[in-house]
């Protein structure tokens, strides 16, 4: 397990810089294996040297490309495959382990097109105001997926919202329910967004 003090989600592209001895033993083990490690947030506490507070839900990752520097810090570039339940968590030797099972999305109980549709315009909206801001931010002009179940996990992703929100984002319990709390959490930072631009 490599808890971070981020969300990752299904198909996101995560890029990790490894120094910790016990991450680069993490990543050797890996990668000497089936290159898979599960990521969860942490919710209190520091990425570093441990004593942190953990979220129980996560997602799992491959490792797609990983090289080793000179000096024993590894760079790796990884990608989220399905999210993961944490149901117990193992003493942190060597690093941070847990049982885990593989926790899908439930299938929704409605059509996701106009959901997903409206969840789009508003992470587009919000992305714009972030740049009239001056603020960084990925291009409002984004391509996502078609598929809706796909992408309320990008929506999820690039939405500019703090790791507790994103967190909850992750933890819904499918794709529909993920995509109304988009709407709520993106309509909220709209018209903070909005009311920060006015203030000049």
């Amino acid at each position: 397990m490599f808890p971070l003090g981020m969300v990752l989600f299904p198909g996101q592209i995560l890029p990790l810089h490894v120094f910790e001895p016990r991450y680069r033993q993490l990543v050797q083990d890996c990668l000497a294996g089936d290159r898979e490690f599960g990521v969860v947030l942490i919710e209190r506490g520091s990425e570093v040297g441990g004593d942190d507070v953990r979220t129980d839900i996560g997602t799992m990752a491959r490792i797609l490309e990983a090289e080793e520097l000179p000096d024993g810090r590894w760079v790796v570039a990884s990608v989220g495959i399905g999210r993961i339940d944490v149901e117990q968590w193992l003493p942190d030797d060597p690093y941070p382990r847990a049982v885990a099972t593989s926790w899908p999305d439930r299938p929704p109980d409605r059509d996701l097109d106009e959901p997903y549709t409206e969840s789009v315009s508003l992470l587009r909206r919000a992305l714009a105001l972030r740049s009239e801001l001056g603020e960084s931010t990925v291009p409002s002009t984004v391509e996502l997926a078609d598929d809706p179940e796909l992408g309320s996990f990008h929506v999820a992703a690039l939405a500019p919202l703090g790791p507790l929100d994103q967190q909850r984002l992750l933890a819904a319990p499918g794709a529909d329910r993920r995509l109304e709390l988009a709407v709520e959490l993106l309509t909220e930072e709209i018209d903070v967004l909005t009311q920060r631009l006015a203030l000049g």
